[in-house]
């Protein structure tokens, strides 16, 4: 059996949440897991989520109301033991300094470009030990 990834994806918008989805198929990159979604449109329902564990690298969406993707980061950093990567996407290159204060391990534009996209999340899966087979 393949080892499979749990990636959490936190947007209001469910056009953001599919782009997500379409950009990394199956896999983000030939030597990545397979992923498995676990999508959220609400902060209450990412820190439940995180609760319960079992999430290799969350996806957060910079630009969700009414709490953005790089707050929630922030919060999650400071309140989850063993947080797991967290990639936000931000509005614009410009934002790349919200990101780094929001201790996002990564950052890519909106409107999801697809191979930069699984090229981030293909990067923060590999930083994990040892995926769920």
């Amino acid at each position: 059996m393949q080892p499979t990834a749990t990636v959490l994806v936190y947007s209001d918008d469910s056009n953001t949440r599919e782009q997500v989805r379409l950009a990394t198929g199956r896999r983000p990159a030939p030597d990545a897991p397979l992923v498995e979604f676990l999508e959220c449109a609400t902060q209450a329902a990412v820190v439940k989520e995180l609760d319960r564990g079992g999430i290799d690298v969350c996806v957060f969406d910079g630009e969700s109301v009414p709490m953005g993707g790089m707050g929630l980061c922030r919060q999650v950093k400071d309140e989850v033991f063993n947080c797991p990567p967290v990639l936000v996407l931000i509005g614009r290159p410009q934002d790349a300094w919200l990101a780094t204060w929001s201790r996002a391990d990564a950052a890519v534009t909106l409107p999801v470009d697809p191979v930069e996209f699984a090229a981030s999340l293909a990067a923060l899966l590999r930083q994990k030990p040892a995926l769920s087979a």
